[in-house]
């Protein structure tokens, strides 16, 4: 296996702790403005991720650990148990922010269990976890890479969808970490990315990164995903997660089940790319998974400004599910899932949490 130029292929930190704040890339104004915001509270935090100033499911997750660490300033306890009661409405407006996103929940229970551990240095352990989370999300995200190019055939295009690359994670990305790892290692010859409606993550986001690292990406428009597969020039369509359930249904961003139904059509493998923090073995299946939905404006106007008709509604799902039927891998930092269902998703988590 090739090794991988970490240095060209990972360029991009959506978050940076600064020691007294959060600075947090805002994702709005990409590709044309990279500014970062300033957060120095947790109520700031919880601002951006609704705001979708930082976005991406493990992202979020780490953008709340240091929320956290932000609402402690405000906090008079002498030790860690004293102090979780009064961190705990700040945990629960961060949780509160984006449902779907089991990374989010994961991350403040790890800081709950952190300072309801700790003595006197509570503040102190809140920190250490919180760039525990950030730094094991990174290691986690290359694994993942190398394992998912490694299902990949060598010369094969693919398809991807939303972004997932290192502006939705602490560096590299998942599903986009599988595509660096795959173009270094020669074995992908052909990146697609599909716009990701109504927000345009793929043609905002993903596509300008990998232009950062000098990788050719093609834009096609969402509807186009159909006809590209079956042209031939698609092999895989590599995603991300949001959550995974215990038999392996998968939710993302909306518009990855009827990429899963066109490539199950075609002949083309779908892969899941994810860290294990997006496993959700209390939730048995898709259908118990909770559908965030946003503002319907953002499918009624285009940059503020109205585009439809007045009098016109409109429905705004921001995920979907995809049933494990339609995924040929699930790929985390433990291993690779493949034909993904319960059974198989318990020799790799374990039994499923009641």
């Amino acid at each position: 296996m090739t090794d991988i130029d970490y240095a060209r292929y990972d360029r991009i930190r959506p978050i940076r702790w600064t020691g007294d704040a959060l600075e947090l890339l805002d994702q709005r104004k990409l590709p044309f403005d990279t500014e970062y915001v300033r957060a120095e509270s947790s109520d700031a935090v919880a601002d951006a991720i609704h705001a979708l100033i930082v976005r991406g499911a493990p992202a979020i997750g780490i953008a709340a650990a240091w929320g956290v660490v932000l609402a402690a300033r405000d906090v008079d306890a002498d030790d860690g148990a004293s102090a979780l009661a009064k961190l705990e409405p700040a945990m629960q407006h961060l949780n509160a922010t984006r449902p779907t996103a089991v990374n989010l929940a994961w991350a403040l229970a790890r800081m709950r269990d952190a300072v309801r551990r700790a003595g006197t240095d509570w503040r102190e352990a809140l920190a250490r976890e919180a760039r525990n989370i950030e730094t094991e999300d990174l290691a986690a995200n290359r694994t993942m890479g190398e394992m998912g190019a490694a299902l990949i055939t060598p010369g094969s295009g693919v398809l991807t969808h939303c972004n997932t690359g290192s502006l939705a994670t602490a560096g590299f990305g998942t599903a986009l970490g599988v595509i660096r790892a795959g173009v270094a290692e020669e074995r992908i010859a052909r990146v697609f990315a599909g716009e990701t409606r109504p927000w345009n993550q793929g043609a905002r986001l993903t596509v300008w990164e990998l232009q950062q690292d000098g990788i050719d990406a093609t834009l096609v428009a969402d509807a186009a995903a159909s006809h590209l597969m079956k042209s031939g020039a698609v092999q895989w369509v590599v995603v991300g997660a949001d959550r995974i359930c215990a038999n392996g249904d998968t939710a993302n961003k909306i518009g990855t089940y009827q990429l899963a139904i066109a490539a199950r059509h075609h002949g083309v493998k779908f892969m899941v790319v994810a860290p294990s923090s997006t496993v959700d073995m209390a939730t048995a299946s898709g259908d118990l998974i909770e559908i965030e939905e946003r503002d319907p404006a953002e499918l009624l106007s285009h940059r503020g400004e109205r585009t439809v008709a007045e009098g016109i509604t409109a429905w705004n799902p921001v995920f979907d599910v995809t049933p494990h039927a339609l995924i040929d891998a699930i790929v985390t930092e433990r291993g690779v899932v493949e034909h993904p269902d319960a059974a198989a998703m318990q020799v790799m988590f374990g039994p499923r949490i009641a």
